[in-house]
């Protein structure tokens, strides 16, 4: 039978006198996928900024990583969501353009107020989920197939609303939403000082989850690593936030669109971790008919997933015509690729049941620091492609490599 991902990362009871070194062996073995990740993009970007000559961690330069991945990892936190639950989605890229042309023609066609021309793309990217999810979650039609003919529908109606032409320039304000930065306090401050302040309630957020969590594993009987590995942990994520946030807050601060992702790792990776429908999308994508017998609506959860995934596409598609100030016909292509690989990268299964939403924002990191630095370095989209398709491979290759070993 299989098990959700919440059985697996369970740890065992606790056993009294086991060695220090033990428990820290356990905790890496039931997070490997996650560290294991996160210490690949450590030595990816390490490895980047000697051979581009500290071009890569410029504040620039990482501000521009974000700006031009924010549509990819949003794409990825809906698609981990998707794939968790035991599915797979096609048309993001094509959602994404239709969305994005829609905006071009209500705006710029059509002088309406891009407040509620954005209104309006994402109730439209809401329903167009909802229809997909009615084929898969209550017809039984499987994901592959309806999001396939979703790609193809979607993409010829881009080409049709467009008539093959772009259509541009879009208003000032809705372009902040892809180039925009937080707004700055005073002036002629060393550093952003709203970023500073976002960056010190980050780190207050993330140490008050990790005390918080150690102390619910310590109160239900599960081991707890010594207090010396918790500090340790402790202090790489104070460094690590404190040194992107320094980073951002030393040239114009964080970018509007890396307040919406943050905005969205937050309240997804909550709602995935604690709430009932977060359990529930890990119980159907673990074993559906055992969580159809426990009580769980399958075929409700499936269609939200589809629902969620289809007004994540359009926000990704509104990000990107920001970002390119236009709409255009060429929009989309290969956003649904870019997604499916950062979910399986950040450590979601194909059998579904597993995975996180950090996982799938670290795997879109990778890809994105991938693509910057060997742009920075000359290297031609043929070998980046090539090495992001084997990063892709070695990824799922380790997940089926843990699993094999662990017997599951």
């Amino acid at each position: 039978m299989a098990t959700t991902q919440v059985e697996r990362e369970a740890p065992a009871p606790d056993e009294p006198g086991r060695p220090p070194t033990a428990l820290i062996r356990d905790a890496l073995r039931s997070n490997v996928r996650q560290y294991g990740m996160i210490a690949a993009l450590a030595v990816i970007v390490v490895l980047f900024e000697i051979w581009t000559d500290g071009i890569l961690l410029r504040p620039l330069n990482v501000t521009n990583l974000v700006q031009q991945n924010g549509y990819i990892l949003i794409l990825a936190i809906g698609m981990v969501i998707v794939i968790i639950a035991g599915h797979i989605d096609l048309s993001v890229g094509s959602i994404a353009a239709f969305v994005g042309a829609l905006s071009a023609v209500l705006m710029i066609n059509n002088d309406m107020p891009w407040p509620l021309a954005v209104a309006l793309c994402l109730l439209l990217g809401a329903a167009i989920g909802a229809w997909q999810g009615f084929w898969i979650a209550y017809v039984g039609i499987p994901s592959f197939i309806v999001t396939l003919a979703g790609m193809l529908l979607f993409r010829g109606a881009t080409q049709y609303l467009l008539e093959g032409q772009s259509i541009a320039p879009f208003p000032r304000g809705f372009q902040q939403i892809s180039s925009g930065f937080l707004p700055e306090l005073g002036e002629n401050a060393v550093y952003h000082w709203p970023t500073v302040i976002l960056g010190v309630v980050a780190i207050v957020a993330a140490l008050g989850f990790e005390v918080r969590r150690r102390r619910a594993q310590a109160q239900y009987g599960f081991d707890v690593p010594p207090v010396a590995w918790f500090a340790l942990k402790c202090l790489v994520i104070v460094l690590a936030i404190g040194s992107f946030t320094l980073v951002l807050a030393s040239y114009q601060g964080i970018p509007v669109v890396g307040i919406i992702l943050a905005v969205m790792l937050v309240v997804y990776a909550f709602v995935m971790r604690t709430t009932i429908i977060g359990r529930h999308v890990y119980a159907v994508g673990g074993n559906g008919p055992a969580a159809e017998l426990s009580g769980v609506k399958n075929k409700r959860v499936t269609f939200l997933v589809f629902v969620n995934m289809g007004l994540l596409s359009a926000l990704a598609g509104l990000v990107f015509a920001a970002r390119l100030n236009a709409g255009t016909p060429q929009a989309g292509i290969n956003f649904e690729l870019e997604a499916i690989a950062a979910a399986f990268i950040g450590g979601a299964s194909a059998s579904g049941g597993v995975g996180t939403v950090l996982g799938a924002v670290i795997g879109g990191l990778v890809l994105g620091v991938l693509n910057n630095g060997m742009s920075i370095l000359g290297i031609g989209t043929d070998v980046q492609q090539i090495i992001k398709g084997l990063v892709l491979l070695a990824a799922v290759g380790f997940d089926v490599y843990n699993k094999r070993r662990g017997g599951s």
